[in-house]
């Protein structure tokens, strides 16, 4: 995906997740859990808006990731926290459906839509979602199923706190329901087998090396018809890898052969390499 258009996919998931809050959940006093909750609560609470809240908190967790994840990561992430932020300020807050209930279902949704958009294009919303990006990249988990644990907790605590288990329920049925939308819409964690014949293969596993952090195997191979010894190389990436690894390929070899088909499962050991 060109970078301009990412950008322009980030920017529209910001301001999806942006209406969520101020036209579904804030109006009703729901959260939507992780950082963004935290920010709801401390603002029904304080004279302190949402925006800022939203901005403050998210911060640290950006600079984390500058280092945990990646450069490229950080800044459609800080690009999606920035919009968000604005566009919570200037999008009035206005209740669209009386009844709370419908409001978590589709806040949800919306949240869910605007989050996975960006986790598809390279970035994030920020908040937890970050911290469930820093999880799925070492272990093979679905960043879905880690951000409804982890917002759902929050959302807990939260109702613990105000002691209002209604507006708490109904802010956990919306934070399940983005959780689902966002596996739906991004998924990290299933795998696809990628096999590329090229010519450059020495330079083909250093890029991917660079770009990727799975293993890579390397097949010797002859072709039927003309005979000629290549080696075929051999890796499986989550879809959100194939990215980058599709990037990479065209860059050093845009006359590789490359064939890309879905894995059902893997066994044995398929961990994050280190370097």
């Amino acid at each position: 995906m060109h970078k301009l258009l990412r950008s322009i996919v980030i920017i529209i998931g910001a301001i999806v997740i942006a209406c969520g809050f101020n036209l579904f959940l804030i109006p009703h006093t729901l959260l939507s859990g992780g950082v963004s909750g935290v920010a709801m609560i401390i603002s029904y609470f304080s004279p302190l808006s949402v925006s800022v809240l939203y901005f403050a908190l998210n911060l640290p967790l950006i600079i984390a990731a500058w280092f945990l994840i990646g450069r490229k990561f950080v800044v459609y992430s800080l690009l999606s926290v920035v919009v968000a932020t604005i566009a919570l300020y200037f999008i009035p807050v206005k209740i669209v459906a009386i009844d709370p209930l419908l409001s978590a279902i589709f806040g949800g949704v919306m949240v869910g839509i605007g989050t996975g958009i960006s986790f598809k294009s390279g970035g994030s919303s920020g908040g937890f979602d970050i911290i469930g990006a820093i999880i799925s990249k070492y272990r093979d988990f679905s960043i879905g199923t880690l951000l409804i644990t982890l917002n759902g907790v929050v959302i807990m605590v939260a109702g613990y706190i105000t002691d209002d288990w209604n507006i708490a329920l109904a802010s956990a049925i919306s934070v399940y329901i983005s959780g689902r939308v966002i596996n739906i819409i991004h998924i990290e964690h299933e795998k696809v087998t990628v096999n590329i014949i090229t010519k450059e293969i020495d330079p083909m596993i250093a890029e991917l090396f660079k770009r990727n952090r799975r293993g890579i195997t390397r097949i010797p191979a002859t072709g039927a018809y003309s005979g000629e010894a290549r080696d075929m190389l051999m890796t499986v990436v989550t879809r959100y890898q194939l990215v980058e690894v599709k990037h990479a390929i065209r860059r050093v070899d845009p006359n590789a052969f490359v064939n890309i088909t879905e894995t059902v499962e893997v066994m044995g050991y398929f961990d994050r390499r280190s370097g």
